[in-house]
């Protein structure tokens, strides 16, 4: 779940900062792996993505 909410904080960092990211060969069983999660915990990813939304937030301002 520590790795989910990292990524997704990731992903809304660099939306926020406008860096684009290329895709891996090894994201979509790192994807997998998620989805798997997600199916036994229909709320990991509405969980996952409050945190990382915090996280985004707290580093966000600290730059300021």
């Amino acid at each position: 779940m520590e790795e989910l909410t990292a990524e997704l904080s990731s992903a809304f960092l660099c939306a926020e900062l406008g860096f684009t990211v290329q895709p891996r060969p090894d994201h979509a069983h790192y994807i997998g792996h998620w989805l798997r999660v997600m199916k036994a915990d229909k709320r990991a990813i509405f969980t996952a993505a409050a945190a990382a939304s915090a996280a985004a937030r707290y580093l966000l301002n600290e730059q300021a």
